[in-house]
């Protein structure tokens, strides 16, 4: 290929790029839910015509942008070629063959050109609600975690399913905000469609079978000069989190091939009772992130690029089987990353980041009036950050959503939503372990219903009982907390109650240092001191 030949492909790579960025702002400035409008918790890419995915938004979470990458198989192998039609919308919120649980909702949409099939488009985005017993690990089963949405037709021919829209309305607590996230979904496909047919008429592209095979190509050369590069050879590790009512297991060996890298999850606890079960498609989407970020973190994120991890793993509690809870299977799919990089630690010492908070403090309220008492009934979801671990040659970020990428809501948009107060929001001083280079620090949140109302929440919080670890001699994160104003302490899992007048108090985790404290710069403690971000004993 000539070099005016290859500039031209990467222009329009590079548009492609542009096409799926506007497909993701578009679900971004419709959607209903905080969760993706003020935090980005979507994901949105365009695939060919055999599924595979070309390119991603680069807003998006990996857990959303890299199960999106293998589901879009899936609705091809439930719909058959002759059973698509322009104008269709396909939809799924299947955690085997989606992102994991009921609430992330996956739409995917063919893309004809003059008659003939030359690409699909599909996102993701977490809805506030899906019925059953609400977001939260207390389930017994996936059939009480909400309605199940089997891969089938949100539109036909550019026509809604209404049947379907009646069904989500009675199944859900919040139908305005739900019925408005499908539509929001739909629109965000529709957008990335008419973007693609507009520059392939602008070019004059047939197909994107040229553009694909270029992409592909290119990628596949850049990965493998990336795993030559790496020592070969297999690394294990293991990390202890809190689980639900027991510590809970999770271990990893790390293969470098001389053409690959493969992942093994056996050693493993078994799967849980409760809702902390994670579908293998979820730990696969993170373990893939976790070696990206290693391997080749400036390399476009798409099919070639996956193909070169593999992920395997006995059925325990990161290939949860149907019918395992799984609501809450992003707070092991967030640890999987720290599993993974603990492992590769070994095989390139001195190069990964010190443990870090890991899963998402997500808290789900419900508040309503007291009883005989007048109000409002809201439902109502926050994000929160703890500390990413220390880097070894940077501090960790504080309050920052390593491995998922999302934004925390505005307390603003927050308060909006619902009859609630935050008190407090602020940076916990102290939380990040010492070392040469410092954790980052977690939060503290404090939260209350306005006079008169009182909420049930439902606690999805890890690194409670085990605190994020240091690397290379730094010392570990400060664990999280959770508890009432009055001193009670609240389990870090499981929906619970607090009562009219009281507040919640979270304590997020600390992310670990990194090298021995004793080579910390004085300068560096100096600014620490100034800045608050350590207790009085300048640790």
């Amino acid at each position: 290929m000539s070099n005016i030949a290859e500039i031209r492909m990467q222009v329009m790579w590079n548009r492609l790029i542009s096409v799926v960025e506007e497909q993701a702002l578009t679900l971004l400035r419709t959607a209903f839910s905080t969760s993706v409008r003020e935090s980005g918790d979507l994901s949105a890419g365009v695939f060919d015509p055999r599924g595979k995915m070309l390119a991603q938004a680069v807003t998006g979470t990996p857990g959303h942008v890299n199960t999106m990458a293998e589901a879009v198989l899936h609705f091809m192998d439930e719909i058959p070629r002759e059973n698509m039609f322009e104008g269709d919308t396909y939809v799924t919120n299947d955690p085997w063959l989606g992102t994991g649980h009921l609430h992330d909702i996956t739409m995917v949409s063919p893309s004809f050109r003059n008659g003939e099939l030359v690409a699909f488009f599909a996102c993701t985005a977490h809805v506030v609600d899906v019925g059953g017993r609400g977001f939260g690990a207390d389930g017994k089963s996936v059939y009480e975690e909400g309605i199940q949405i089997p891969i089938m037709k949100f539109a036909e021919k550019g026509k809604v399913n209404a049947d379907l829209v009646r069904i989500l309305r009675v199944n859900v607590r919040e139908p305005n905000q739900v019925v408005g996230d499908f539509y929001s979904l739909a629109a965000c496909n529709e957008v990335g469609h008419r973007r693609l047919l507009a520059m392939m008429d602008e070019i004059g592209l047939p197909s994107l079978d040229e553009l694909g095979d270029f992409i592909f190509s290119r990628t596949r050369k850049a990965m493998m000069e990336r795993i030559e590069a790496l020592p070969k050879g297999s690394w294990s590790n293991e990390l202890v989190t809190d689980g639900y009512d027991a510590p809970v297991k999770l271990a990893a060996t790390v293969s470098v091939r001389d053409d690959h890298v493969d992942v093994d999850f056996t050693g493993t606890d078994a799967m849980s009772r409760w809702g902390i079960n994670c579908p293998i498609i979820y730990s696969k989407a993170y373990a893939c992130y976790a070696l990206k970020c290693v391997v080749a973190p400036d390399i476009p994120n798409n099919a070639a690029s996956l193909d070169f991890f593999t992920v395997t793993s006995p059925v325990n509690i990161l290939n949860a089987v149907r019918p395992a809870p799984v609501a809450l299977r992003h707070i092991f799919g967030h640890m999987v990353p720290d599993l993974v990089l603990g492992a590769l630690a070994q095989a390139l010492p001195g190069k990964i980041l010190a443990e870090g908070a890991g899963a998402l403090w997500n808290i789900h309220i419900s508040v309503r009036p007291v009883v005989r008492g007048e109000g409002r009934k809201a439902e109502v979801l926050m994000f929160n950050s703890g500390g990413m671990g220390a880097r070894p040659d940077l501090d960790g970020l504080s309050a920052t959503a390593f491995p998922s990428g999302v934004h925390t809501m505005p307390i603003e948009a927050t308060e909006h939503t619902g009859p609630i107060v935050i008190w407090r929001k602020e940076l916990r001083p102290g939380s990040g372990g010492d070392g040469e280079l410092r954790g980052g620090l977690g939060q503290i949140i404090e939260i209350q219903a306005i006079d008169g109302h009182e909420f049930d929440f439902s606690a999805m919080f890890d690194r409670v009982r085990h605190p994020p670890r240091g690397r290379n001699g730094g010392e570990d994160g400060k664990p999280g907390s959770v508890r009432l104003d009055d001193g009670t302490a609240l389990k870090p899992k499981g929906w619970q109650h607090v009562p009219a007048g009281r507040r919640l108090i979270l304590e997020l985790p600390g992310g670990g240092g990194y090298g021995d404290p004793s080579r910390r710069s004085p300068d560096a403690r100096a600014q620490d001191r100034s800045k608050g971000y350590v207790l009085e004993s300048g640790k």
